[in-house]
């Protein structure tokens, strides 16, 4: 039943095995093909192709049954694809990992899996912008119901579970409020209630944080940001851990038995992703593969450069107040130390007196960029208010902690005192 299900082998699976007394980078760099490169290419090639042939009907007969593992049409699995998942799976030590086309389509195509009219899921209102809209304007006709807690409460999020709750869903670190929560009180709260609990890991990536250690289910990933090597490209991931049980699950009672815990992925692989076609194209699995390479280096550098500028902005009299899970004055900062170490990712956020300083502060910029991205090489920078929370009112934005005097940085890999540099002739023009 291993065969069939996972993408690995199990001579693949006893290497991953050995593999995980390594480093992370070692990991990265020396996970092998699952077949062997017919010209020893040390990089993955890239298989650009829709269609693979079989020498045989018979063979590909069993593919399509599921009792085979070769590639059949590339919406469904591709070999450039799969040697990106198994890289992932090689320096998580999860059970089985998809790559999707966004982050945003790892977070739909994972829910429209887990849920179905009439369910519900428990979450926060301090999520990413598009996440919000996801629940609220595109799930929520079909039947989905959303509710929404205060996530470090965990008596409210205990009482909000009921016979149709299928999930709890939150991020490592919120986007832009950047709210820490407790995920292993959480994930008590999960198992107590036989649901998963999902976290959206894109500002904390491996590296950062091991989501199984901290009680995570299953793990969305915007790839497009760290993973990527710098935004070269978009790319989203579903890492399913194995860690929850899901003959438990009201939803999943048959897969599981047939599946085992294998249950999630045969139902996501075999109808959702395969339906709905967010496939992640074999040109962006590979501009990944080389991304998470230089993860390590690059997050290190970011996460420094970030620390490095917070206390640098508390020391500035234009600021009104500046929010970093990093700084020991954050009421997040025992918390995020515990999860994530030294290195609670590489976003910040500061308030000026208004909306017209924060646009007088961006406008005269040099180096930092005026964008929308989080974890490219450059550091972004951007008013969120006006920006990806625009379509809400003034009373969702409050509830949502958006406030018309924030600016998001995204700090980079740049010399820091070049960042610095930039923000201090910025702040003179706005003295001025």
């Amino acid at each position: 039943m291993m065969k069939l299900i996972s993408c690995s082998s199990w001579v693949e699976v006893n290497i991953q095995i050995q593999m995980n007394d390594q480093g992370f980078t070692t990991r990265v760099l020396h996970t092998r093909y699952l077949k062997n490169d017919p010209h020893g290419s040390l990089h993955m090639p890239v298989y650009d192709s829709v269609a693979f042939e079989f020498d045989r009907a018979e063979d590909m007969e069993l593919t399509f049954l599921g009792r085979k593992q070769d590639h059949v049409y590339s919406r469904i699995s591709n070999p450039t694809v799969e040697n990106l998942e198994q890289i992932i799976l090689g320096i998580t030590g999860a059970l089985t990992v998809t790559a999707l086309s966004s982050g945003m389509a790892a977070i739909s195509n994972l829910l429209l899996t887990l849920t179905e009219t009439g369910s519900n899921i428990i979450t926060s209102k301090h999520l990413f912008g598009n996440t919000y809209s996801l629940f609220e304007y595109t799930l929520k006709p079909f039947g989905l119901e959303i509710r929404y807690a205060d996530l470090t409460d965990a008596n409210a999020v205990d009482k909000l579970i009921d016979n149709k709750t299928r999930a709890i869903f939150l991020e490592t670190i919120t986007n832009p409020q950047l709210e820490v929560v407790e995920m292993k009180v959480l994930s008590e709260i999960a198992k107590k209630k036989n649901i998963p609990l999902i976290a959206d890991t894109t500002i904390t990536p491996p590296y950062l944080f091991d989501s199984k250690k901290h009680g995570v289910d299953i793990e969305v990933i915007s790839s497009t940001k760290y993973i990527s090597g710098g935004a070269t490209s978009i790319g989203g991931l579903i890492i399913d851990n194995g860690t929850f049980d899901w003959s438990q699950s009201n939803k999943f009672k048959d897969e599981a038995i047939k599946y085992g815990p294998f249950a999630l992925s045969v139902k996501l692989k075999r109808e959702v992703f395969r339906n709905l076609g967010a496939c992640l194209s074999p040109h962006n699995a590979y501009l990944q593969s080389l991304g998470l390479e230089t993860l390590p280096l690059r997050v290190d550098k970011s996460c420094s450069n970030t620390l490095a500028i917070a206390r640098h902005l508390q020391g500035l009299s234009q600021v009104q107040s500046v929010n970093y899970p990093g700084l020991t004055d954050s009421k997040f900062y025992e918390i995020s130390k515990k999860q994530f170490g030294e290195k609670p990712g590489a976003i910040l956020t500061f308030d000026l007196d208004s909306k017209k300083q924060c646009f007088i502060f961006m406008n005269n910029l040099k180096i930092i960029r005026r964008a929308t991205n989080l974890n490219d090489n450059k550091t972004l920078i951007i008013h969120p208010a006006s920006t990806i929370f625009c379509e809400y009112s003034p009373e969702t934005k409050q509830q949502m902690g958006v406030r018309e005097t924030m600016l998001r940085l995204a700090v980079g890999i740049e010399d820091k005192i070049d960042l610095i540099n930039d923000i201090n002739n910025t702040m003179e023009i706005i003295n001025n």
